[in-house]
């Protein structure tokens, strides 16, 4: 798949874009445009602070078990609601390598691009699909989750597909490879991980039960912590401040989700192992 993706990117980057997309032809951006995305970078991790100490002071993401309206009254099907949040951070790096994109014919900034277009790939047409039940999400979260990923495409199609450099060699330097391999580990993980909360109930059950197996043996949040190493891969092999900001952002946030539903199972069953960390193995 990533192979693929990588091809996708690099196919679309030989296409006339004047020609498929006119209206795109008289588009301007500004000047300093590199540097409006350091300020899209250093604002992310700007909220990224506050969100996570509401989080770790009481108040819970609203959906999934914890899904409640919040200032505007509405719900969204879980699956519907999953598939637009998501897809806008693949759409639009997709719309980007369309426009002028003259990084993207480098190698590396192909494969890092795919990585990331292959996660929101995932997200927005293949999780969703494979969701059972499931509760409605409010439409506030699904908003802000939606806004997210907006600006978040943006700030990472744009910065690889333009702007982002990388020496000779970058493909077998030890942060690139390092990065790509906490990358795959992570998501194999995250995957792995959502395989095994879905399987927890049959057909038709209802109720809740412990997790087990994989990284479930070690944490409470294993999906949650296989994200935060998929995005801190990400960031060591494009090593850019785009980049670590998203992993910043990802790690404050899901974090404390992690930490609370460690506690919550502690309280729901009686026999959960007392030796089972919340989001980092052996230490939280």
């Amino acid at each position: 798949l990533c192979n693929f993706f990588a091809s996708f990117v690099w196919l679309s980057a030989q296409v006339d874009s004047q020609h498929y997309f006119p209206m795109m032809s008289g588009l301007e951006l500004p000047s300093d445009e590199l540097a409006l995305l350091d300020y899209l970078a250093y604002g992310m991790i700007a909220v990224a602070v506050p969100v996570f100490f509401l989080l770790t002071c009481g108040m819970t993401a609203m959906y999934g078990r914890n899904s409640t309206e919040f200032l505007v009254p509405g719900f969204l099907p879980g699956r519907v609601a999953w598939v637009i949040q998501e897809l806008p951070a693949f759409l639009i790096p997709c719309v980007l390598i369309f426009t002028q994109a003259d990084r993207i014919a480098f190698v590396p900034n192909r494969i890092l691009l795919a990585m990331f277009m292959l996660h929101y790939f995932q997200r927005a047409f293949i999780f969703p699909l494979l969701i059972r039940g499931g509760k409605p999400t409010p439409l506030v979260p699904f908003l802000l989750a939606c806004m997210f990923c907006v600006y978040n495409g943006y700030m990472q199609g744009r910065y690889l597909s333009q702007y982002a450099q990388y020496p000779d060699g970058w493909l077998t330097d030890p942060r690139f490879v390092a990065g790509v391999v906490m990358f795959v580990v992570g998501m194999a993980i995250n995957l792995h991980s959502d395989h095994v909360l879905r399987s927890l109930r049959k057909p038709g059950e209802t109720g809740y039960k412990m997790p087990q197996g994989g990284m479930f043996t070690y944490i409470s949040g294993a999906n949650f912590f296989g994200e935060i190493v998929e995005w801190a891969g990400f960031a060591v092999a494009c090593w850019s401040l785009q980049a670590v900001a998203f992993a910043i952002f990802t790690a404050l946030n899901i974090g404390p989700r992690g930490y609370t539903h460690h506690n919550w199972y502690l309280q729901k069953f009686d026999n959960y192992p007392r030796n089972r960390r919340a989001i980092i193995p052996f230490l939280v």
